[in-house]
C-alpha cells in the first residue's frame, strides 16, 4: 500500500477519485516516454499554506511541452489555479505537487502527434526526498558510470518523462552500491548533476555550479540558490567542473524541489571537507527554509497562498 495518496486528482478540468486516476496500458507515454511533468512544493508556514515558485514551475512545464511540439489545452494561469484548487479540494496544509501532461491512448507508433493529450494534477504529503537526517548529517554520493545526454540527443532543458530513464540508472547504481545519490558527468567528462538535483560546490570560498551546457535541467531551486547566495555576498560561478574538484571542495550540496538543499558529506568514499555540513551550506539552507517557512518577508514574490489568494473555481476546458 503506497503512502503517496490523497483524496482527489485533477484530470482535464474535473476532479476524480485518486483510485480512479488510471490510464490505458496502450497509452503512448507508457511505450515511448512522451510525458512532461513538474515537482512543486507547498509549505505550511506562518502565513498559512504557500506554494513555492508556482508560476516558474508552470512556465517550465509549458516550456518542456513546447520543446516536444506539444501544446497544453489550458493557459498557464488556468493550470496554476487548478493546482491551488487541487490542494484545497484535498484539504492539505503542506504537500508535494505533481502536474503531468502525457500522450494517452488512441494512437500507437513513434509519432506522438496523433495520440490525445492528458493532463493530471496530483497532490500528496511527502517528506524529505533523501531522508529526514540528510539535512544535517549530509549524504554519501558517488560519481556515476552513467553520463548525462549529449547535445542533439535528448533536450536536457525539458523535464520529460523519457529523460528520467537515465536518472533511474544513475540512482539505482548509487543505491545498490551503498550511496544515497549518484552524480553524473556530461559527455565530455565534466560534472553535470545528480539523478534529480543540481550540484553546487564551495571551492576556496567561491560557489561553483555546472553551466547549462553540461546537460543540466535548469533547476528552479538552483535559481533560488543563486539569488540567496548573492544576497549573502557570495560569488556564484557557472563553469565546467572537472570530476576531481568534487574531491577537494570544501563543501558540496545538492538542490532541487524534492531534495531542497541537502549537504553531501562524501563523494566516492572521500570526505567532503571535514565530512560534515559546512558553514556556507548551513547558511544557505537556513535562508531557504526561513523563506519558505514564512520567517522572512516574501521579498521576491516566490510564494502563492493557497487558501487566501486563489480563486475558488474549477478549471475546465
Amino acid at each position: 500500500m503506497t503512502d503517496l495518496k490523497s483524496k482527489r486528482i485533477w484530470h482535464n478540468g474535473d476532479f476524480i477519485d485518486w483510485d480512479k486516476a488510471t490510464v490505458h496500458v496502450m497509452s503512448h507515454a507508457l511505450h515511448y516516454g512522451s510525458s512532461w511533468f513538474e515537482g512543486i512544493r507547498c509549505y505550511k508556514n506562518t502565513r498559512g499554506s504557500e506554494v513555492f515558485r508556482l508560476k516558474d514551475h508552470v512556465r517550465r512545464l509549458f516550456d518542456s511541452c513546447r520543446i516536444y511540439r506539444t501544446e497544453i489545452p489550458y493557459s498557464q494561469e488556468e493550470i496554476a489555479q487548478a493546482i491551488l484548487e487541487c490542494i484545497r479540494v484535498n484539504q492539505l496544509e503542506h504537500c508535494y505537487i505533481r502536474p503531468i501532461v502525457f500522450r494517452g491512448y488512441g494512437s500507437l507508433g513513434v509519432n506522438p502527434l496523433k495520440a490525445p493529450l492528458e493532463c493530471f494534477i496530483a497532490v500528496y504529503e511527502w517528506g524529505r526526498y533523501l531522508g529526514e537526517d540528510a539535512m544535517d548529517a549530509g549524504i554519501d554520493a558517488c560519481v556515476s558510470t552513467w553520463s548525462r545526454m549529449a547535445p542533439n540527443t535528448f533536450p536536457w532543458m525539458a523535464k520529460a518523462g523519457g529523460n528520467y530513464i537515465n536518472s533511474g540508472l544513475i540512482k539505482m547504481e548509487a543505491v545498490q552500491n551503498g550511496y544515497a545519490e549518484g552524480i553524473a558527468l556530461d559527455t565530455q567528462g565534466y560534472v553535470s548533476e545528480g539523478s534529480g538535483e543540481n550540484v553546487f560546490l564551495n571551492f576556496r570560498g567561491r560557489l561553483y555550479t555546472p553551466p547549462q551546457s553540461s546537460s543540466i535541467l535548469p533547476g528552479i531551486t538552483r535559481d533560488t540558490v543563486f539569488t540567496l547566495a548573492r544576497e549573502r555576498g557570495y560569488e556564484v560561478i557557472e563553469q565546467l567542473i572537472p570530476r576531481e574538484m568534487l574531491y577537494i571542495s570544501d563543501e558540496i550540496f545538492l538542490c532541487g524541489t524534492a531534495a531542497e538543499i541537502t549537504p553531501v558529506r562524501s563523494v566516492d568514499r572521500i570526505p567532503v571537507g571535514n565530512g560534515k555540513k559546512g558553514a556556507l551550506t548551513a547558511r544557505l539552507q537556513r535562508d531557504f527554509f526561513d523563506y519558505v517557512e514564512g520567517k522572512v518577508e516574501d521579498r521576491h514574490g516566490w510564494l502563492t497562498n493557497v487558501y487566501k489568494e486563489a480563486r475558488v473555481k474549477s478549471v475546465g476546458r
